[in-house]
């Protein structure tokens, strides 16, 4: 029998390879084999492993750019409420009337239709201004241009038409006189009534400007080109112009408008030296050099506010509307003309007057009132 089957146990052995002793019986290491040393503990926690910078997942984007884009946006705003405020700021500054309730108003029609009038009018200048822009002591208050503005409502070509200050028509309640007489008898209402009257033409809007209001406007953009084909001396005016091209400040530009005593075509050759100044307003007040230039523009903004006149229901944005259409005027995207001439005659008081060319008005004004273009045979009377 072999010593297991005796009862004895078997001599211990060691494992094959060598290593730790083995216990037979227990089935577990009795410790370490004789001439080594225990493997050191493992080393403390220390949390995952760093990823090398290869392994590493990309930073999130910087908000930066968010940053600068609510900056932009929130500029934007302050920029949009400011423009707002002073465009508020500046309509509250118009001077208002009741120009345009008046009955037995002509039907209206598509488009729009403006009513401008410079006036002779001497309201807020003193001693000093009177004398520099030549305005004198005269009382009253009368208009030393008429021009009717019809804007398409398609739009088609804008149209500038002047009515001769000393065109013979009926004024309700007062015959048959001058146009500007209107003005003096019953100031803008009764102007726009005899407007309306004369041409069948419905008036939407008005806007009258004075002595004083004007000369500021050319000052406020720096002055306003005008070439002359020959001299200008005027006495009655204070115009003093040589010929050829020249920069008007505003007293200059005010007297070019207003001489008429020197001009072979008297209110005829004025009414059209008011259109050609006009015009250069019009180019200089919309140029790139007004408008980007704030040292221009809010001198302009300002002395148009204060100096125009306007209906009760005209604000702001409708004088930007017609100077966008004055614009395309002055720039030859429309017509420039005046009420078609007849004949000179007297009135009852013996003074010179314009007689209208009654079928070619009635043509003219006709096509306005159904907002279409003017007939272009009519453009040249």
């Amino acid at each position: 029998m072999s010593d297991w089957s005796a009862g004895q146990p078997p001599r211990s052995r060691r494992p094959q390879g060598g290593g730790e002793r083995y216990d037979y019986y227990r089935g577990a290491p009795s410790g370490p084999p004789p001439g080594r040393r225990p493997p050191p503990p493992p080393p403390p926690h220390q949390g995952p492993r760093r990823p090398m910078d290869d392994e590493r997942p990309p930073p999130p984007p910087r908000r930066k750019q968010k940053r600068w884009g609510r900056r932009i946006g929130i500029t934007l705003v302050v920029l949009v409420l400011l423009l707002g405020g002073l465009v508020i700021y500046f309509d509250s500054m118009l001077q208002r009337t009741d120009a345009l309730s008046f009955s037995g108003q002509a039907p209206d029609s598509s488009g729009s239709n403006w009513l401008l009038v410079g006036s002779d009018s001497r309201e807020g200048l003193d001693d000093a201004q009177r004398e520099e822009l030549s305005a004198g002591d005269a009382g009253g208050q009368r208009t030393d241009s008429v021009m009717l503005v019809h804007i398409p409502s398609g739009g088609g070509q804008p149209a500038l038409i002047s009515l001769p200050r000393d065109s013979y028509v009926e004024i309700p309640g007062h015959g048959k006189t001058k146009l500007n007489a209107a003005f003096s008898f019953g100031g803008p209402q009764l102007l726009a009534e005899t407007v309306e009257k004369a041409t069948g033409v419905h008036i939407d809007h008005y806007a009258e400007i004075g002595f004083g209001g004007f000369s500021d406007l050319v000052n406020a953009v720096g002055g306003v080109e005008i070439c002359l084909d020959k001299p200008m001396d005027d006495d009655m005016a204070n115009a003093h112009l040589p010929a050829g091209c020249q920069e008007l400040d505003g007293p200059q530009a005010l007297a070019f408008v207003r001489a008429r005593y020197s001009l072979k075509g008297g209110d005829l050759e004025r009414a059209e030296n008011q259109r050609k100044l006009l015009g250069a307003l019009v180019n200089k007040a919309t140029s790139p050099s007004t408008l980007i230039n704030p040292f221009r523009l809010f001198p302009l903004a300002s002395s148009a506010s204060k100096t125009f006149v306007v209906n009760d229901s005209d604000h702001l944005w409708h004088l930007a509307s017609l100077g966008l259409a004055m614009g395309d005027i002055s720039g030859g995207e429309g017509v420039t003309t005046s009420a078609p001439f007849g004949r000179f005659g007297k009135d009852s008081d013996g003074g010179s007057v314009i007689v209208w060319d009654s079928k070619a008005a009635s043509r003219m004004f006709d096509a306005i009132a159904n907002d279409q273009p003017i007939p272009p045979d009519l453009l040249n009377k």
